[in-house]
């Protein structure tokens, strides 16, 4: 496993990295705004499937995504109403998940039973900096096995998964507290399915 700590002279070698490790099918842990996510590139379904294994993750839960940038929601989700844009302009780049009726094509470890997918492009973080320099989907599932509590810093991340996780990038204390808040508008009205940092 690679642990790499961030710092002003190499954050450019570590994005790099980490993008490498991504498209090579290995698991990055990385900082965001809010805590230690575990990423893999979204269409890899043996990455994914790894993932789960290491979460520990219950099949009907599907992982959320990060992106960089709204064009890439084209090849992400379908059915984009105003009120999607409304929010996606509003709370984008920040700490807002949005339910998307999924793709054709995307994995179940993405779409799940529903054929959802959660998004969301992150507030100023190195886990934005990671989605803009990949310009592929990464998940975002928290640095965690299920039902423990998320990971705000690369110790607590080590000391849930060790070698299990093949880069870890140190950033530090995130800034915890409250992840980030998910919301289903395919009905076409907001359900809040998980309050977190923004208030809806």
């Amino acid at each position: 496993m690679l642990h790499l700590r961030l710092s002003q002279l190499n954050h450019n070698e570590a994005l790099r990295v980490a993008v490498e490790a991504l498209q090579e099918g290995k698991v990055v842990a990385y900082p965001t705004e809010t805590f230690y996510g575990l990423g893999v590139k979204y269409d890899n379904n043996v990455a994914l499937r790894c993932l789960y294994t290491l979460k520990n993750r219950p099949a009907e839960k599907p992982f959320p995504l990060i992106i960089g940038h709204m064009q890439q929601l084209d090849t992400l989700a379908t059915d984009i109403t105003e009120l999607h844009r409304d929010l996606m302009i509003k709370h984008w780049p920040g700490p807002l998940t949005i339910l998307f009726e999924a793709a054709r094509g995307l994995s179940p470890y993405i779409a799940g039973t529903n054929n959802k997918v959660a998004i969301r492009i992150p507030a100023e973080s190195f886990a934005l900096e990671l989605a803009r320099t990949a310009t592929f989907a990464i998940t975002a599932t928290s640095a965690n096995p299920s039902d423990m509590p998320p990971s705000s810093r690369a110790s607590e991340v080590l000391s849930y998964f060790g070698s299990g996780i093949d880069v870890i990038i140190d950033g530090g204390n995130t800034s915890g507290e409250l992840p980030s808040t998910l919301v289903d508008v395919t009905g076409g009205a907001i359900r809040v399915l998980r309050q977190g940092r923004v208030i809806i």
